[in-house]
């Protein structure tokens, strides 16, 4: 007689999620390496995210992405995000995203979790990952931030938690009491100078990081003078830079195939150039020092966000709080397996 049965489903809310990634960021960054590494070294499944669109509402969508992540890990599942940037009008967050994680064996779900806080966890830890990479260290003379949004802050908690060395901080965001809330947050946890920027422009001077966290559809920044002194550019928001600005610059990845797609910076300046050679490489090139970074030429890391990173945050969370004996089991979510 067969000995396997369906897993009890345990709900984790944001709140457990919150507590274990706020306390625990600089094992966060190895939980993204390890995952990263899986999947070049290919112990994953990673198939393209799939977007649901609205044809009354173009600047909302709700994405899937499917994934399976072997290596240390051993788990699959999907995360369902939606992007629906006019809640903030009503004080809602912009995203919401729910993840399900499945066992290997069976293919039940064993989990199913509040995510935007999984998200964006990963996205930053991904972000500070690549910049360490490109940099060289934990260093930065000027950081300058795009975007002073959820995600800017999630970042900004991974460089302080993790000691970077930062001299000053360039905001910029088209809602200006925005920046300055976020100016204030960060000014009670370093001595560095915080500049509010008049013109987004002003946010790339003098800061050789600089980070684009924006909810921007098209292409906005079209000079490659901006990069003229050779910044790492964290292109989190992916469709800020024109054809001309990537150009300009060495260019690195998560995945290439899921990067240069759905009219993306790297996808528009494929269309314009007929081919793929402006990118250089993956993260997992540079972690694994098949390539490095021209310290002679701008950076610019534009990942994707792959599905294997929400599956390694994830299972680390979940891992952690039922161990702890957190989060609400469902013991009787499935029905008998005779059925």
């Amino acid at each position: 007689m067969s000995t396997l049965a369906p897993p009890l489903m345990t709900v984790i809310a944001a709140g457990d999620i919150a507590a274990e990634t706020d306390h625990h960021r600089p094992e966060l960054i190895e939980v993204v390496r390890a995952a990263y590494l899986a999947h070049d070294a290919g112990q994953s499944s990673n198939p393209h995210s799939s977007f649901l669109r609205f044809p009354h509402q173009d600047r909302s969508r709700i994405i899937s992405l499917p994934a399976y992540l072997g290596g240390e890990f051993e788990v699959a599942g999907n995360k369902w995000i939606a992007s629906f940037p006019d809640n903030t009008r009503h004080g809602l967050p912009r995203a919401s995203a729910t993840l399900i994680l499945n066992d290997c064996v069976t293919g039940y779900p064993f989990a199913c979790m509040e995510s935007s806080i999984v998200s964006a966890t990963r996205t930053a830890a991904s972000a500070v990952l690549g910049a360490q990479t490109l940099l060289g260290g934990r260093r930065a003379r000027q950081v300058g931030i795009v975007g002073t949004g959820l995600i800017a802050r999630h970042v900004w908690r991974f460089l302080r938690d993790l000691g970077w060395e930062i001299g000053g901080f360039r905001l910029f965001d088209l809602e200006p009491a925005v920046a300055s809330r976020f100016g204030a947050m960060i000014a009670g946890h370093t001595e560095a100078e915080i500049v509010l920027a008049d013109r987004v422009e002003d946010a790339f001077t003098g800061c050789d990081l600089v980070l684009l966290t924006t909810v921007a559809g098209e292409p906005h920044l079209h000079d490659p003078r901006l990069l003229a002194h050779n910044p790492v550019v964290l292109h989190l928001s992916l469709r800020d830079l024109a054809p001309e600005v990537i150009l300009a610059a060495q260019n690195f990845t998560d995945d290439v195939d899921h990067a240069v797609r759905e009219r993306t910076s790297l996808h528009l300046t494929e269309q314009r150039t007929g081919n793929r050679d402006f990118v250089d490489g993956t993260l997992g090139d540079l972690l694994r020092e098949r390539l490095c970074r021209d310290p002679g030429r701008p950076a610019i890391f534009s990942p994707f966000g792959l599905g294997v990173l929400d599956l390694a945050v994830g299972k680390w969370v979940h891992d952690r709080i039922v161990a702890a004996g957190r989060g609400r089991r469902e013991g009787d979510f499935f029905i008998g397996a005779e059925a």
